[in-house]
């Protein structure tokens, strides 16, 4: 198979980037779409030329390190699959391909396609966590919990942190990536003392990192690699009224 890409070329944050065309032969469908690149680069290096940065790890679909947007579309066209996953087969022989970095004012570009997403990590540290006590592993059935709590929480925990719903939300917004982060511990009993804080603390953070304002476009539920629901960033609203509330109300009563 013949691809022709055009890759987004930055050196550093602070220069100016450009897309520049390359043309791929030799491609097999089996490839994914990373190993792809890596075939480029190979080709890069030995012309001398520097090659193409982007993030990946695993290539499993697990980390969320790697994510781009082709052809306009978070991680490619493929529903419910990260770049990783991607292969090239899902393209037509011959196609022309763009590709660019994540597009948010909270993830500025490093390299070519690599993007500091640094934010979600903050956003997760400011609350993401429950105050129990540690030491060795309870007992399973200690704190009974109902299969559908169970099962819920563990969908929301199924986000991977990639970033894709940000780059694919006009508005740049992380309110998908925070609720998930939100609810896999507020639906369970362990999360529930720090349920309203911590979902007024993540918020926060995330409304500091320049992320944008969530207004029920859905375009994140739809990039989404684990198809994490956006009904999450209701139940992530009440819980943040909730917190805003007992807040108020306690520099009120001071």
């Amino acid at each position: 198979m013949r691809f022709v890409l055009h890759v987004w070329r930055q050196a550093a944050r602070d220069e100016a980037g450009h897309f520049q065309r390359f043309e791929v032969t030799g491609v097999s469908g089996d490839m994914s779409f990373l190993e792809m690149l890596d075939l480029l680069n190979e080709q890069l290096i030995a012309s001398g030329e520097p090659p193409i940065a982007f993030d990946s790890d695993c290539r499993e679909g697990i980390c969320g390190a790697c994510g781009f947007v082709i052809n306009g579309d978070a991680h490619g066209p493929l529903p419910g699959a990260t770049v990783c996953q991607l292969h090239t087969r899902s393209f037509h022989d011959g196609d022309e391909l763009w590709l660019e970095p994540w597009r948010s004012a909270a993830f500025p570009v490093l390299r070519d396609l690599m993007v500091d997403r640094g934010a979600l990590d903050r956003i997760i540290a400011a609350a993401g966590y429950v105050s129990v006590a540690t030491g060795s592993a309870p007992e399973a059935n200690t704190i009974p919990i109902r299969k559908r709590d169970a099962e819920s929480s563990m969908d929301a925990a199924a986000c991977i942190g990639c970033g894709a719903c940000a780059a694919a939300c006009p508005n740049g917004s992380a309110a998908l990536f925070t609720a998930a982060k939100i609810a896999h511990l507020g639906l369970l009993p362990q999360g529930q003392p720090e349920r309203t804080t911590r979902a007024l603390s993540m918020v926060k953070q995330a409304d500091r990192e320049g992320f944008g304002a969530c207004s029920n476009i859905g375009e994140c539920e739809a990039a989404c690699p684990k198809s994490i629901s956006a009904g999450l960033i209701g139940r992530m609203n009440r819980d943040f009224l909730s917190g805003a509330w007992v807040e108020r109300s306690r520099i009120r009563g001071k």
